[in-house]
């Protein structure tokens, strides 16, 4: 245990700072905005990090520095804002009532109907206009992708983002006192422990990875939080309790990523949004797959390890890591073990992971040369939903055309995230031809038993496994069957 154990939180919220020591685990940051604070602008839509109506940004120390990101009040609770700086739309405009840019940009072009989602699009192309002013469409687009708009139409939001990219950023007031804010972030952060109780139970936040293990050992029950963005709904909406809940997005020891010849090591709390960049530059395929998980806020909140260790068996990450060969490091106490991704999965909402181990970080082997990869993501939308299949296929030929290896993982399919190893043997030492994989194709039936939810039915699961390694090979052959996004149909047609 550290040396001192702090009782409150402490954060930046607009241009005040806040000690905050009356907080269960389970109030949002939106409640807290909401109720407390009585800052209304930041809307209630969904209540699960989908509609974007209560996006905010949360300004965070990692290891590049102060970065400000788009975040989803509704699932994001208050424990994981130590030493960070909150920033709602009551912050944007001036004091003498002059809009901010982005603002005025939604005016000038009409973005707003109703207004009931307009704070939240404003507070996603904020964020974007910190990082990125001169944002180009297909970047606009993405940042938009976790914010809906139901009467506005997005052709006025759009125009209004490529209006706001010709402002000039360096004036304001996130960029004038970035400096500033860093120092006092960083004097808030004090390595110490963070234990609250409440009537509702304890909040905990580690002061480091080894305390973490620390708490741990001693509350073994306890639900470690990163991004909430699983966790998040099981309050919202199947309001369980959660107590005591360890709250580790602060701990810039598992946000880490380093790279050498043999491939990327990522620590558990290492974002989506912070992943991209890493991933996409090896396998620009992983990079089509991450744009799709969630929205923008939901990327900018969840974390690779915990979307492995909540063991979801359509979890989106598992399959493209296990057909990589990834490899996961546990940590018990100061202890620490390493195991194959694909043994970490055992059977529905359970994994091999002892009482009060967590997860320490994700070893992903550099894809070797000459290695065939691909993963698809099939849901009902393109963008922000939920797999109904997510399919990855690893796949090597020796120099005469034969199968000299294949790995195909699949989430969706069974209770776990798991390997076809019936369809790899199928195909091993035999010709990489259209006939083979044909035949191939049957074997999945000895795979998987998929089962009918609202999100597909068994046959069609089963049938849409089958059909997408009938893609991979087409594409291993030269030809596109990727659909293509709307803009590049139209500029074609």
């Amino acid at each position: 245990m550290p040396d001192t154990v702090r009782h409150e939180l402490r954060f930046i919220l607009n241009s005040e700072v806040v000690h905050l020591g009356d907080v269960s685990p389970t109030l949002t940051l939106l409640d807290y905005l909401r109720l407390r604070r009585r800052l209304t602008g930041t809307k209630e839509g969904c209540a699960e990090g989908d509609c974007g109506a209560c996006t905010v940004l949360v300004g965070r120390l990692g290891p590049k520095g102060l970065v400000y990101e788009s975040v989803n009040a509704c699932i994001r609770f208050v424990g994981s804002l130590d030493a960070c700086h909150v920033v709602t739309i009551e912050h944007l405009a001036e004091i003498n009532g002059n809009l901010h840019p982005v603002q005025q940009a939604m005016v000038d072009f009409h973005g707003s109907q109703c207004g009931f989602c307009t704070p939240g699009i404003v507070m996603s192309l904020y964020g974007l206009w910190l990082e990125t002013p001169k944002a180009n469409a297909e970047r606009i687009e993405k940042t938009l992708q976790g914010n809906l708009c139901r009467c506005t139409g997005y052709e006025a939001i759009l125009n209004a983002a490529e209006a706001m990219a010709q402002s000039d950023n360096s004036g304001d007031k996130l960029i004038v006192t970035h400096e500033a804010i860093s120092g006092k972030l960083a004097e808030l952060r004090d390595g110490n422990r963070v234990e609250i109780d409440s009537p509702s139970g304890k909040t905990i936040v580690p002061g480091s990875v080894d305390d973490l293990g620390a708490v741990l050992e001693a509350y073994p029950g306890a639900t470690v939080v990163a991004g909430s963005t699983d966790v998040g709904l099981w309050v919202t909406k199947h309001m369980r309790d959660i107590a005591p809940a360890v709250f580790i997005g602060n701990l810039v020891e598992l946000q880490t990523i380093s790279e050498d010849e043999s491939g990327i090591t990522m620590g558990a709390g290492v974002t989506y949004t912070d992943a991209f960049e890493a991933l996409s530059r090896g396998i620009p395929t992983m990079g089509d797959l991450w744009d799709r998980i969630g929205g923008e806020q939901v990327r900018n909140m969840g974390t690779v390890g915990g979307n492995i260790a909540n063991g979801s068996p359509i979890g989106d990450t598992p399959p493209p890591l296990i057909a990589l060969g990834a490899k996961l490091t546990l940590q018990k106490g100061s202890a620490t073990r390493t195991i194959d991704l694909e043994d970490f999965f055992i059977d529905y909402g359970k994994q091999d992971r002892a009482p009060g181990e967590f997860v320490r970080s994700v070893f992903i082997p550099k894809l070797p040369d000459g290695d065939k990869f691909a993963v698809y993501k099939i849901s009902k939308r393109r963008d922000e939903d939920i797999s109904a299949v997510c399919g990855a296929f690893r796949l090597r030929l020796s120099a005469d055309g034969t199968v000299e290896n294949a790995r195909f993982a699949f989430g969706g399919m069974a209770a776990t995230p798991t390997r076809a190893k019936a369809v790899e043997q199928a195909l091993i030492g035999q010709d990489w031809n259209e006939a083979n994989v044909e035949r191939a194709m049957e074997a999945f039936e000895g795979d998987f038993t998929p089962l009918t939810d609202w999100r597909a039915s068994a046959r069609y699961r089963m049938m849409t496994t089958k059909n997408l390694l009938k893609r991979f090979y087409l594409e291993t052959q030269g030809q596109a069957v990727q659909i293509a996004r709307h803009q590049k149909a139209l500029a074609e047609a």
